[in-house]
């Protein structure tokens, strides 16, 4: 099987759809179907996230969404969390070679018994629930096709 066949044992579901339209000059403004949308452009412009940007925050967010429940068992419902996401770039490759996502948030309340088995909970729910994770382990390959129509 090659990295572009199917696995016929493995049922997929179909996504809602997203989609990017071209706003300018290396400026796209992504789209979902419950409309939400994000501009999207070179790193360099102001007020945009650039792709690799989104990834990272993709990666942050699945794993703090995955690791939600377990947390706010812990630590209350309205516990605070900032997740940052940190990258080491290969810059000859043009990728990244490691992604580190941080969740901050205060423990200080947990015993150590505690605060030991809700990280390891956290830590198990994000590697069962996180699909950017998953996917990202797993070296997901990708393809691109072109289609010669009008667009809009």
């Amino acid at each position: 099987m090659t990295d572009l066949d199917v696995d016929p044992d493995v049922e997929a579901t179909p996504s809602p759809a997203l989609w990017a339209e071209r706003t300018g000059t290396r400026a796209y403004t992504g789209h979902n179907t419950r409309g939400a949308h994000v501009r999207i452009g070179d790193s360099k412009e102001e007020g945009v996230f650039s792709p690799g940007e989104l990834l990272q925050l993709a990666l942050a967010a699945c794993s703090a969404l995955s690791a939600d429940h377990r947390l706010s068992h812990a630590l209350g419902a309205d516990f605070d969390a900032v997740v940052g996401v940190s990258n080491e770039k290969n810059q000859e490759e043009n990728r990244y070679e490691r992604l580190t996502v941080e969740i901050v948030s205060d423990l200080s309340a947990l015993d150590d018994q505690t605060r030991a088995r809700t990280l390891e909970r956290a830590e198990i729910a994000i590697e069962r629930g996180c699909t950017v994770g998953r996917t990202l382990a797993a070296g997901a390959p990708h393809q691109i096709v072109f289609t010669d129509e009008a667009a809009g």
